[in-house]
């Protein structure tokens, strides 16, 4: 066998084991098309001879030929896995639910207690102001205009009062 034959059948080979890997993964619940593009009926299987029950039922691709790609699912077996898919989803919707709650009430905390903070930025904007208004401004050029000179006894003090001031406004004095 030559290597581009080869190759080709290999990757024929891999194709159809994919394939059956997908249709066998795809088998969960309630099917709703066959993987061959077929409808899905609901196939009962006849006896010949019953009293009340008609037979077994199957979900059944309507192309069915037993090469494996196609659906015949028993009709307990999709229907058991269909109420557990269900059954997951609503415990899981409740979860959401309880944690929805959950962040209503952090978010209502974090309401009132950014509500608190900006309160007290108000408080802390009206001190600000008052403190400005009672603080006359002070002029660093005009105070080493006046003796404050880097040489002199009182050296220095014009730039100690300015931050002092600073720290007074800033609340940390």
């Amino acid at each position: 066998m030559d290597p581009a034959e080869e190759k080709r059948h290999s990757k024929g080979q891999n194709d159809y084991i994919n394939m059956l890997g997908f249709v066998a993964d795809s088998e969960y619940g309630i099917p709703r098309r066959c993987p061959c593009g077929g409808r899905i009926i609901d196939e009962v299987r006849q006896k010949d001879n019953y009293d009340t029950l008609p037979g077994k039922r199957f979900f059944t691709c309507k192309n069915y030929e037993a090469d494996g790609f196609h659906y015949r699912q028993p009709w307990v077996l999709g229907v058991q896995e269909e109420i557990e898919r269900l059954t997951k989803r609503v415990e899981e919707a409740e979860q959401v639910m309880l944690g929805t709650s959950n962040l209503s009430k952090q978010i209502e905390t974090l309401e009132e207690h950014v509500k608190n903070l900006s309160e007290q930025v108000d408080y802390l904007t009206v001190q600000v102001a008052t403190l400005e208004k009672s603080i006359p401004p002070i002029d660093v050029d005009s105070a080493e205009a006046a003796g404050n000179s880097p040489g002199s006894e009182s050296a220095g003090h014009g730039l100690e009062l300015t931050c002092w001031r600073s720290l007074v406004v800033a609340g940390e004095a």
